[in-house]
């Protein structure tokens, strides 16, 4: 009998089999794709020789998460490659502010009226940082804070709406980028600890940047792999799990999957009905001939480009796709550039570019035009750089990554208590109704994004109780 069995080979459920291996114990892992990865790939997506991320690209999160520091994944061929910028936020009249590796230069993009209110606000976390992120992305009950002082003075900062926190910038140049920083997870700007939300993608820039992974997201995804491999776990692709019959008999069952999943196959009936799926994506992998023409010199060296005019326009793109039921008109954009870093995913002066905006969970439209529409604002020409398109909206993403219900790539609605109390209201969130199942996907604490920790965090409770039977 196997010690734990791991269903999806996602950043988590590789992360989760890695820990658990590590101590000592055998491990097997299953994923339904012919590839491990989730949403941590890398795929020639349009044209031959263009290598796309079709989900995750730029990795702040990963570059700073403490379960990932702790692996030699250097050693199974992960490298960091940092642009010379993290972020660009773009406007109209052809300037641009920035979110740089210098807390200073990132002051001065936004004027002379909030450089000293942006200083004030990360200089009690910035020096901090590396205990700070270790307490936030370890709770709940999964570690005693290291510094639970600085921990509650972050929570007094970020607990309130983002909107109250940038009531202290007078101009809309921070506003506009730090609404946009919010919007990475998909929440409303005015919900419960969306202040959080961005400081945490701010700070992660200035202490080790927003980097993309040489060759690709899938080099996370296959590092995690080999170690596990190197540690005797076993990984067996192309296998589907319908139910816990599916699977050899184990002492422990971790799933990276969604809530929906995990009760449909476990047989857990009605347990997470109430848990609620996001606002999908509509996203678009191009393969470009050049770079992409941005009108801003920052857009044109920094990995992530964030699109939107205002934080009106960014909060009115939100609420429309998760409150109104219909497309925004004009989309929020987040996009990635991975060649101003990684000139290897393309041929020689090619690019590859994605760009996605927010549509209500499930839909079925066309965003093409819309997306296209806002980058021409920023980047005039860019329709004329198109070699190929491929497109996916929430049906297409959806069946690409089950995780993904509706096209949610949050795989779970980033707002209210659920931000932080997913995917149950409870202090165990990994544990289930069978005391023998787990769950460790992004709709587990700290949620969202390419860091593994929610797979670290399910890990510890899996070998607290093989111990103690």
């Amino acid at each position: 009998m196997l010690d734990a069995v791991v269903v999806g080979a996602g950043p988590n459920g590789l992360t989760a089999a890695v820990e658990l291996a590590r101590r000592g114990f055998s491990v097997a892992l299953f994923e339904a794709k012919g590839t491990v990865g989730g949403g941590s790939r890398t795929e020639e997506l349009t044209l031959p020789g263009f290598r796309h991320d079709p989900c995750a690209a730029a990795h702040p999160l990963a570059v700073n998460s403490p379960a990932f520091r702790a692996l030699p994944l250097d050693r199974y061929g992960l490298e960091w490659l940092h642009p010379e910028l993290p972020m660009a936020h773009p406007f109209p009249d052809g300037t641009a502010a920035v979110l740089s590796r210098s807390v200073g230069e990132t002051a001065a993009s936004f004027g002379p009226r909030d450089a000293g209110a942006y200083r004030r606000l990360v200089a009690p976390f910035l020096p901090k940082w590396d205990t700070l992120v270790r307490d936030f992305m370890s709770l709940p009950l999964t570690a005693l804070p290291r510094d639970p002082v600085t921990l509650a003075r972050f929570g007094l900062a970020g607990l309130p709406p983002s909107t109250w926190l940038t009531r202290r910038f007078r101009d809309e140049r921070a506003r506009t980028l730090f609404a946009g920083l919010v919007a990475h997870v998909m929440a409303p700007l005015g919900g419960f600890a969306t202040g959080a939300v961005g400081l945490v993608f701010a700070l992660a820039a200035h202490a080790r940047g927003w980097p993309v992974a040489r060759g690709g997201s899938q080099a996370v995804s296959d590092a995690l792999a080999a170690y596990l491999e190197d540690l005797g776990g076993s990984i067996h692709t192309d296998y589907e799990v319908k139910r816990l019959d599916d699977l050899p008999p184990a002492r422990a069952y971790v799933f990276d999957t969604s809530p929906t999943a995990l009760a449909r196959i476990a047989g857990f009936g009605d347990h997470y009905a109430n848990y609620r799926y996001g606002p999908g994506v509509f996203k678009i992998d191009y393969a470009l001939d050049g770079p992409v023409p941005w009108t801003a010199p920052q857009a044109r060296t920094a990995g992530t480009v964030q699109i939107g005019a205002d934080s009106g326009e960014i909060a009115a793109a939100l609420r429309a796709a998760s409150r109104e039921g219909r497309a925004p008109d004009a989309p929020f954009l987040i996009t990635v550039q991975p060649g101003v870093a990684d000139p290897t995913r393309a041929p020689a002066g090619k690019h590859v570019f994605w760009a996605y905006g927010h549509v209500p969970n499930g839909w079925t439209g066309d965003l093409t035009d819309a997306i296209e529409r806002q980058l021409e604002r920023y980047a005039p020409g860019f329709r004329d750089r198109v070699l190929a398109r491929a497109t996916a909206g929430p049906p297409e993403l959806a069946a690409r990554n089950a995780n993904y219900v509706g096209g949610d790539i949050a795989s779970g609605a980033v707002s209210g208590l659920q931000l932080l109390l997913r995917p149950k209201l409870s202090p165990f969130p990994y544990a289930t109704p069978h005391p023998a199942v787990f769950i460790c996907s992004s709709a587990t604490p700290p949620g969202p994004g390419v860091h593994g920790m929610s797979g670290h965090n399910a890990a510890k409770a899996v070998w607290r109780r093989l111990r103690r039977t």
